[in-house]
């Protein structure tokens, strides 16, 4: 590939990565159906890191750019990226006309199947709103965080739990999963989650990855800014470190305090010029800033895919 990778210059490398599998797309080099270099080939071919290339492969697949086959690797959709969107819905409107045959078939007007089909909506709308839903992760921000997010749009009843305490206190968190419809936790703690829970427990796994948006700020900042991270947990740290050495931001200077005492956290706050944030701390953090300074909430939010089956194993998860 001739595409440039270029360090330091603001754009963090799996975006960069990303670009230039999409222009190899649009010129044509790469065409529907042609298979890629493996995530080992191309980290060696731009000289990045492995994961920097998962993570672009990760997001064109969930854009429905490239697609990978268990065992034998990563090929182009034979679908252009410019009517993708209207692929999807030229397919939703095949099934529903397949549907509408169908109900016709069985002697039910087009007045009729479109009056059936709004009930049926209405009623899965319903059922939203009586679904219970374990959420499990290792971290207190992120389960905090996603158990809001996903409650305020679809009306689920969430209940957050931390792995940590699951881990020290099986019993005593046991019911909250046991009158949960569906359990969700992420790829990273599956197995973990699944041992815990026995093999009875219908666990969804999900992928996290960070917003767009936070990376993209966080690259912006101009080199040689002192930058603060405040969280509550140790393992929310970590995560936020590996994230933005996958995405090849590197050589920060970044401070991390998990304090909880304000004074504490004012004195760190006084010696930072940028301030990163977890979900949950930012309105602190705001009330304790004494001069204007940026703050970036570094939110973690589910890829496309997984908030596909989510939504599908949602509606489904009652059903009869």
């Amino acid at each position: 590939m001739s595409f440039p990778i270029v360090r330091k210059n603001g754009i963090p490398l799996y975006i960069q990565v990303k670009e230039a599998v999409l222009a190899q797309i649009k010129s044509g080099h790469w065409k529907p159906g042609d298979k890629l270099p493996t995530e080992r080939e191309l980290s060696e071919r731009l000289k990045v890191s492995r994961n920097t290339v998962s993570q672009a492969y990760q997001e064109l697949e969930s854009e429905g750019i490239l697609t990978s086959v268990q065992g034998r690797g990563t090929f182009v959709c034979d679908r252009d990226d410019a009517v993708r969107i209207e692929n999807r819905k030229e397919l939703l409107m095949k099934i529903i006309d397949v549907a509408m045959e169908e109900g016709l078939q069985l002697g039910f007007s087009i007045e009729e199947f479109a009056e059936l089909t709004a009930l049926r909506a209405r009623e899965k709308l319903e059922l939203l709103n009586h679904v219970q839903v374990t959420f499990i992760e290792c971290n207190r921000e992120q389960v905090e965080y996603f158990a809001r997010r996903l409650q305020f749009r679809s009306g689920v009843s969430i209940t957050p739990v931390v792995l940590d305490e699951l881990r020290q206190d099986l019993e005593a968190h046991l019911p909250k999963v046991t009158s949960a419809d569906l359990v969700i936790t992420t790829f990273f703690h599956y197995d973990e989650v699944k041992e815990l829970l026995g093999p009875k427990r219908n666990v969804l796994a999900i992928s996290l990855e960070p917003q767009m948006e936070t990376i993209v700020r966080i690259a912006r900042i101009p080199p040689g800014r002192r930058i603060g991270l405040v969280c509550r947990s140790d393992n929310f740290a970590g995560k936020v470190m590996l994230a933005l050495k996958n995405a090849g931001l590197e050589g920060l200077d970044l401070s991390v305090t998990t304090t909880a005492d304000p004074e504490e956290l004012e004195r760190f706050l006084s010696g930072v010029e940028t301030v990163v944030v977890s979900p949950g701390r930012r309105r602190e953090v705001e009330q304790l800033c004494r001069r204007r300074q940026d703050i970036i909430e570094f939110v973690y939010q589910p890829d496309v895919a997984s908030i596909n089956l989510l939504r599908a194993a949602l509606i489904d998860v009652r059903r009869g």
